[in-house]
């Protein structure tokens, strides 16, 4: 259990950690591109002014960009109940990245009231798109019963999901889980592995 509460703590760190911002591959230049390269020369204010702009015209990237620099406190003062607004924007438009930090606010209370279940509901839709943090996530919320009933079976599912790609933590994970479960709970998890890649990982 020990091992399991370290990896739940490290789990909270990295999710948390600050992220370079986001670049729209095939920008092709523009305001978009002005604003990423004022950001990594460290022109905050400038990215910020830019990043808001074209957030508030509906940019999915943008407005998930924006919503780090409210977090981190980039440009503006550090704000979780805004980041989280800007999340859930860019999150309703199907950005993958901004799903998952959705459901970190949720799991961890980042500006919002911790809720679970919201949590999973982001997760999921992060994991089905491949997000492996997002599948670790899953696995977690699955091993502890966190939003969802606790079943070992999808919490292994998930977690080697999300180490199919090298991604130590869920390795870890992954590892723990089969110390812990009989032959026959790994071998249906092994099975649902198999099913969800076969449905390209949705309604996993």
């Amino acid at each position: 259990m020990f091992r399991l509460a370290l990896l739940l703590l490290i789990s909270l760190a990295v999710s948390s950690q600050a992220v370079a911002a986001v670049k729209r591959h095939n920008s092709g230049g523009g305001p978009f591109q002005e604003a990423t390269i004022a950001y990594e020369k460290g022109d905050y204010s400038a990215a910020f002014r830019m990043f808001t702009s074209l957030a508030a015209k509906g940019d999915r990237v943008a407005q998930f960009n924006l919503a780090k620099m409210y977090r981190e406190g980039k440009g503006v003062s550090k704000n979780y109940k805004t980041a989280v607004k800007w999340f859930g924007l860019s999150a309703e438009q199907g950005n993958a990245l901004a799903q998952y930090h959705l459901g970190v606010a949720y799991s961890f209370g980042l500006g919002v009231v911790p809720n679970y279940e919201i949590a999973l509901k982001w997760y999921t839709s992060s994991a089905e798109q491949g997000n492996t943090f997002a599948q670790h996530h899953l696995s977690l919320l699955y091993y502890f019963g966190n939003g969802v009933p606790q079943d070992t079976v999808y919490a292994y599912m998930w977690a080697n999901l999300a180490s199919a790609d090298g991604f130590e933590m869920a390795e870890q994970l992954h590892q723990v889980l089969e110390e812990q479960m009989s032959l026959s709970q790994i071998d249906e998890a092994r099975s649902l592995v198999k099913v969800c890649k076969d449905k390209n990982l949705i309604g996993c």
